[in-house]
């Protein structure tokens, strides 16, 4: 299926020689009787490259066809990631070097999406927020009851992250895995 530079909005899937990519920021700009330049920036899905890209008005672009399919991670032996797909039970690999920041919001038997790209898995994508649970947190200071003090908790995957300073070790938070930020408290 064609598409027209014009749908490639933020998150869009499509192939560039072969290659899927994704959209990772969009711009558009009208030139009068010229037609429209759209410049993008784009992720390949299949290294994690970055590039910039510029297409003219009239140009098409053929959709990836990236399937997803909900699997579960299993664990890692350090050089590599191990899942299992939900549906199938087959097992297979990633890298480490594939997995880059990811690894720092997984638990064992965590469910997420792979991407599967002819036949073959290209990688995974986390959910947009994750609870884990706080492994350590200093106590905050008496007195100290303004919303705006922050400090370091460090969490069950290892992460470190600032929190508000009422958070305690025990606590369980969501993370945003885009950026790694404390978005709330966990109430059990």
């Amino acid at each position: 299926m064609a598409l027209s530079i014009t749908n490639l909005k933020k998150g869009t899937l499509f192939q560039l020689d072969g290659v899927p990519y994704r959209v990772v920021e969009y711009s558009q700009k009208v030139m009068g009787r010229g037609g429209s330049i759209v410049n993008v920036r784009i992720k390949s899905l299949i290294d994690g490259k970055v590039l910039e890209k510029t297409f003219k008005g009239s140009e098409q672009l053929e959709s990836a066809d990236v399937e997803t399919r909900s699997v579960q991670y299993l664990y890692s032996d350090g050089a590599k990631f191990y899942f299992m797909d939900q549906d199938s039970y087959e097992q297979f690999e990633l890298p480490a070097a594939d997995m880059d920041d990811k690894s720092a919001y997984l638990r064992e038997g965590d469910l997420v999406s792979s991407q599967i790209f002819n036949g073959q898995v290209i990688g995974v994508e986390l959910p947009k927020n994750v609870p884990l649970k706080v492994t350590y947190a200093e106590d905050a200071v008496k007195g100290d009851t303004s919303s705006a003090i922050t400090k370091d908790a460090t969490l069950e995957t290892g992460l470190v992250i600032k929190v508000p300073a009422f958070i305690k070790t025990g606590d369980m938070v969501s993370v945003d895995t885009s950026n790694g930020a404390y978005r709330e408290r966990i109430k059990s």
